[in-house]
């Protein structure tokens, strides 16, 4: 740990700001689920202080006692202020929204409208695995359209497996991970015009978790679903949570296409009591004040995926990495290098590192594992040194 120096709370890069030290007094579970000598680079949150903005907001409400339960629209004017400016997305109707706790309940409670018990709801593996727990927890069955190699949407597995779904005259839905992860791919508007013209043809409903929206490098373009053309049936599912470090504050968005309105009216109204209204401030702060920190992270982000291509090709030249334009995590093959079908429990025990299992992002998982990077640049570096000296 003495190699990693500390950080800078003046460092214009919030991810330099934290130091190893101060990151360790934290008792979330990136924190606490591995011993201190174990460098945390796997679960979704990042090593940033709280956003100016996103803090006063939160404090303030505590010092006045503002702690009881969310009320107003306040939360989805902003994001659709934000999505505005930011996406150039002007047809968010705050009256096609709906307060959710977080966005897999969200995406959970908008399933619930659109499909019944034994529906099959359609994903692109490998994807984040709480798609696979979520959908069979409330008894829809899963079909997989695998990635292309390049891990783009593959159009021709997507409509055999829309094919299957409904195939017995169920309902189906597709539920669109937008930007992809684990990948980071960031979907075109060509790719996703694609994706509603499929499902409008085989009468598949499509739901996009779309919370690492605002995270994608400078260099690329999110395409918000609900604004392609034939998106009008589709949902959107969104939150301030991973742009900003908002986990352990739950609120999130769903947002109904024009033509899905009518469903989302039919979302029962208890859903909307279980959202923090502490969450709620957060958020709202979040997409109305915090841009300009958000620009900062983007930046450093954008610097860490250099980086990490740099150090795999000098130190690590048989991990394959393709690297994707959104999230803040990165997916790497490890299969050359012969390590089993999870290479992370081989990495955590030899490298001391922690990353991300790959298979239970499901099939194209094994072998492979999800890196985040989301850290400074210098625990980004040991981690690879630790890695490459481990193997």
């Amino acid at each position: 740990m003495e190699q990693i120096p500390h950080g800078s709370p003046d460092d214009p890069n919030p991810l330099r700001r934290l130091s190893l030290e101060q990151l360790r007094r934290r008792t979330s579970v990136k924190w606490r689920e591995y011993p201190a000598d174990v460098l945390p680079l796997w679960v979704a949150e990042m090593d940033v202080p709280l956003a100016g903005p996103v803090a006063r907001a939160v404090t303030d409400a505590v010092a006045i006692g503002d702690t009881g339960y969310p009320s107003g629209t306040g939360y989805a004017e902003a994001l659709a202020s934000f999505a505005s400016d930011r996406w150039g997305w002007d047809t968010i109707a705050v009256e096609h929204t709906r307060l959710v706790p977080d966005v897999m309940l969200g995406i959970v409670e908008v399933l619930k409208l659109i499909t019944d018990p034994g529906d099959t709801v359609v994903v692109n593996c490998p994807v984040y695995n709480p798609f696979y727990l979520f959908v069979e927890h409330m008894q829809r069955r899963v079909v997989e359209a695998p990635l292309d190699r390049r891990a783009r949407i593959d159009l021709t597995a997507l409509e055999e497996a829309f094919r299957q779904a409904v195939r017995d005259g169920r309902r189906a839905a597709y539920l669109l991970c937008s930007p992809h992860n684990p990948t980071g791919t960031v979907h075109t508007a060509a790719e996703l015009a694609a994706v509603a013209a499929l499902a409008d043809r085989h009468g598949v409903r499509v739901v996009a978790d779309e919370i690492h929206a605002p995270v994608v490098s400078r260099s690329a373009r999110f395409v918000p679903y609900l604004t392609v053309p034939g998106g009008e049936r589709g949902f959107s599912l969104m939150s301030a949570s991973k742009a900003w470090n908002l986990a352990g504050l739950k609120a999130a968005l769903a947002i109904a296409g024009p033509a899905a309105a009518g469903d989302l009216e039919r979302m029962p109204p208890e859903v909307g009591h279980g959202p923090s209204h502490l969450g709620v401030i957060a958020h709202t702060a979040a997409y109305r004040d915090g841009g300009a920190w958000l620009d900062a992270v983007l930046d450093g982000l954008d610097d860490n995926r250099r980086l990490l291509g740099e150090l795999l090709a000098k130190h690590l030249p048989g991990v394959r990495h393709l690297p994707g334009d959104g999230t803040y995590l990165a997916w790497l093959d490890f299969r050359s290098l012969g390590l089993g079908d999870d290479p992370s429990a081989v990495l955590v025990e030899r490298a001391r590192v922690a990353l991300h299992p790959g298979p239970p992002f499901g099939t194209g998982g094994a072998g492979h594992a999800r890196l985040n990077l989301a850290t400074s640049p210098e625990v980004l570096t040991e981690a690879v040194r630790r890695i490459a000296d481990a193997l």
